[in-house]
């Protein structure tokens, strides 16, 4: 009965031992376990022609300050938005009646130019300030509205700084050179 009790002892005490050194101390010394990927299917969803003639882009960085402050306390997030504001001109909107040729002249009706993409580079966009009053709860979405409004100030400093301009004569150029390879001595562009 005693050897019983004594082997029982030692499974546990064995047990244990292989508990905390198999879970605990690599936690303790900051060996973590790798995180689990599951390979899974990768479906195509939608397959779209793209017709865009993207031709500059303007990285930009803008400091935004969100708070919600209440007389309980505020709610505040500080970032530096790193964005990407791409420009161009839509091909796909260029139709027969755009194009003139009178021998080795061309003119062109381009499309307008148009913001085709804003979006922030996460890996460069930073929060440095993230606080929330003692009375107050975590507000989730703070960080996110302050992202949205990076992205509406940037584009919008885009235009200001003049990225449409920029995406016209760029677009001008790039199809020019084109069509002089083509065999035309004469390109000329005008807007709708």
């Amino acid at each position: 009965m005693k050897s019983r009790l004594l082997v029982a002892l030692l499974l546990a005490v064995a047990l244990a031992l292989g508990v905390f050194f198999g879970v605990l101390v690599p936690s303790f010394v900051g060996i973590q376990s790798p995180p689990r990927v599951y390979n899974t299917a990768t479906v195509i969803r939608q397959i779209q022609t793209l017709s865009e003639l993207v031709t500059v882009k303007y990285v930009m960085e803008k400091v935004v300050i969100l708070e919600d402050a209440k007389w309980y306390g505020e709610n505040r997030v500080m970032m530096v938005a790193h964005g990407i504001v791409k420009a161009g001109v839509d091909l796909s909107d260029l139709k027969q009646a755009d194009l003139h040729i009178n021998g080795t002249r061309l003119r062109i009706n381009l499309p307008a130019e148009k913001i085709t993409d804003v979006y922030l580079d996460d890996k460069a966009t930073q929060v440095i300030e993230r606080s929330t009053g003692v009375l107050r709860q975590f507000d989730k979405d703070l960080e996110q509205n302050a992202r949205r409004q990076a992205v509406d100030d940037i584009r919008r400093a885009a235009r200001v700084n003049g990225i449409l301009k920029d995406a016209r004569e760029r677009a001008q150029g790039q199809l020019a050179r084109l069509f002089k390879e083509m065999g035309f001595t004469e390109v000329e562009f005008s807007s709708r």
